[in-house]
């Protein structure tokens, strides 16, 4: 999947990764209790999913099933905002990111176990 995924589209992805395979109805009664959609606003994003790949469609019962799973979709965002604000450069986000956050002992030092261990993953 190529495009980028809207929060609204998000909101029902989330649901999906979470929950499992839903139906459109269940969707709908969720996102109207949760967050105040209404049924088109559902089954226009359920839509848009659909015509984007990340989701199938299956019958009978019009059942929801995430085609791309959640890390993909983080994956592809994170490439997008590094690519986008960063110059595609991953030293300049982390140098933002960690300018932004103060951190413990304890955090740092799982940063730098992340840091050694896809050292030593890489050729």
């Amino acid at each position: 999947m190529e495009q980028q995924l809207f929060d609204a589209e998000l909101h029902i992805m989330r649901l999906l990764w979470s929950e499992g395979d839903k139906s459109a109805k269940e969707l709908v009664t969720i996102l109207r209790d949760s967050i105040g959609w209404n049924k088109n606003t559902t089954y226009t994003v359920i839509k848009r999913l659909v015509q984007k790949g990340a989701i199938e469609r299956i019958e009978p019962g019009f059942i929801c099933r995430p085609l791309i799973s959640e890390a993909e979709v983080q994956q592809a965002e994170l490439d997008h905002l590094v690519n986008r604000m960063f110059h595609g450069s991953s030293k300049l986000f982390f140098a933002a990111l960690l300018d932004r956050q103060k951190l413990s002992d304890e955090t740092r030092a799982a940063l730098l176990r992340l840091l050694e261990e896809r050292k030593e993953d890489s050729p």
